[in-house]
Parts: C-alpha cells; sequence; structure tokens
C-alpha cells in the first residue's frame, strides 16, 4: 500500500494562503464602498463596483498619473543604464585574466552586502554637493550605483558559458571589442538580461524610503510614496488606497508576464553556468 505523506500538501496549502490572503483582500476590497471594507473587510464585494478605480484615475490632484509617469521614466532609465554597463563590466571580468579584477569582483561583491538605508544619508550628501538632489536623475544615480553589483554577477555568470571560440572568431573576421560584445555576445544573453530586467525593475518599481528621501516631498512622487501620501494623518479613503495599490501592481505585472518566458531560462541557466 502506497504511504500518503500528508506533511507536504498541508505546507504547501499554508504557503500558499500566506500569498493569496493578501491578494484576495486586495482584489477584494478594490470593488468595494469603503464604509464595506472597514466593516467586513474579508467579505466578497456583492455588489461590485468601480466607483474606487474611477476616483484614483480622475482625482483632482492628478495623484496616480503624476507617480506612475515618475515611476515609469526612474525604472525604464534605471534598467536601461544597468543592463548596458552590467553587461559590459561583466563581460570584462569574466574574460579579464588580471589580477586586478579580482579585487574589483571583491568590491561589487560587498556593494552587495550594504543595504541601501545604510548608505542613504552619504548618498544624500553627494547628491547635494553636486545639484542632484530632489531630482530624477540623481534618483536614477543613485539605482545605477547600488544596483550594478547584482547586473555584474548575474551577466559574468552567463559568459562564461559563452564559447570563447567565437569571439575570437567574431576577431578574426576583423570586428572589434564592441562589436564583439554588442553582435556576438550580448544576443546570446537574452535570458540573462531579462532576468536583470525583471528583478531589478521590481526592486526599482517597489521601492519607497530611497525616493521618499531623495526626491522630497516637494519635487514629485513614484508611485509606492504615492500611495503613502494619500493616506491622511487622522483619515483615509480605503477603497482608493486599495484601488491605487492594484492599479500600481499591474505595470510591473504585465512587464513580468512579458518576460517570463527568458526569466525562467534565465533562472534555470543560471544554476548550471558559470
Amino acid at each position: 500500500m502506497k504511504r500518503v505523506s500528508w506533511p507536504r500538501p498541508v505546507i504547501a496549502v499554508v504557503v500558499a494562503a500566506v500569498f493569496a490572503v493578501p491578494l484576495y483582500l486586495v482584489l477584494a476590497n478594490v470593488f468595494k464602498h469603503g464604509e464595506a471594507i472597514a466593516r467586513e473587510p474579508a467579505s466578497l464585494p456583492l455588489p461590485p463596483t468601480l466607483a474606487n478605480i474611477h476616483a484614483v484615475l480622475t482625482r483632482p490632484d492628478g495623484l496616480f498619473w503624476v507617480s506612475l509617469t515618475n515611476s515609469v521614466v526612474v525604472t525604464v532609465l534605471s534598467i536601461l543604464v544597468l543592463t548596458v554597463l552590467s553587461a559590459m563590466l561583466g563581460h570584462y571580468l569574466a574574460r579579464s585574466a588580471k589580477r586586478w579584477t579580482k579585487v574589483l569582483t571583491l568590491v561589487l561583491l560587498a556593494g552587495l552586502m550594504i543595504p541601501p538605508q545604510v548608505i542613504l544619508i552619504p548618498i544624500t550628501d553627494v547628491l547635494r554637493v553636486t545639484g542632484l538632489m530632489a531630482t530624477v536623475p540623481g534618483l536614477v544615480l543613485f539605482n545605477v550605483g547600488y544596483y550594478v553589483p547584482f547586473g555584474v554577477f548575474v551577466f559574468s555568470g552567463f559568459i562564461r558559458g559563452v564559447p570563447v571560440e567565437l569571439e575570437e572568431a567574431a576577431r578574426l573576421d576583423g570586428a572589434n571589442r564592441l562589436q564583439v560584445f554588442w553582435r556576438v555576445v550580448f544576443p546570446l544573453l537574452r535570458p540573462a538580461t531579462a532576468s536583470v530586467l525583471i528583478f531589478l525593475g521590481v526592486w526599482i518599481w517597489n521601492d519607497f524610503i530611497d525616493p521618499l528621501i531623495i526626491l522630497g516631498p516637494g519635487q514629485g512622487t513614484t508611485i509606492t510614496t504615492g500611495i503613502y501620501r494619500s493616506i491622511g494623518q487622522y483619515q483615509a479613503d480605503l477603497g482608493s488606497v486599495f484601488a491605487l495599490m492594484f492599479l500600481a501592481t499591474l505595470p510591473v505585472l504585465i512587464f513580468y508576464l512579458a518576460l517570463q518566458k527568458q526569466f525562467v531560462k534565465g533562472l534555470t541557466g543560471g544554476a548550471t553556468k558559470g
């Protein structure tokens, strides 16, 4: 008789519930009136209403649209610059045999161990001196400086799995170093690129404390700080808050689904290469 292993299904249900319950609460309360949310937050939205979403999209101050625009600009610029710099630096570290590149690798590894909140105050001093404090370029530069070590390690691990003979053959055909990298190596790094774009895109999109401090209260808001600022000190429209959270997740969810196939390849490939 086959022995039934009951702990694993129970654990799977518990873990699934941990992730499913918050999602259910958000989805259910998006389509309920504010008084129903406060009275029965876990009940089904019967009858459902789109008033909360309409209220967020038509706010007089345009909080959602301003926050969405700033988040898109910051996230897109940050991940594009990070992808280019990380891929090129990762290629150099993977192919270079010089001793000082090991020191650079250790420095980058140390950068991964430092939480961004630890260096936030010194960074704000640097941005203030350079005139980039409370600006979108300042926030983008902060993201690039902090997250580039992660991208470098992902790309360098994949590049070590690319045969060197491909690059040598391109060099024999007359291609220079940049042409070898962009025309031969980089097209082979699509899974790694998707992994870097998704990880860094989600991290930067969901970042709260860094844009709150760097942009400041009067110079703009991102989607996460917009949710924070939609809550008053003494009162809050719960329906609008849940609707704003729901709308804030849609862009990054669509972005993930668009790159999901390459992202899965990147995870499985990174486990066997390097």
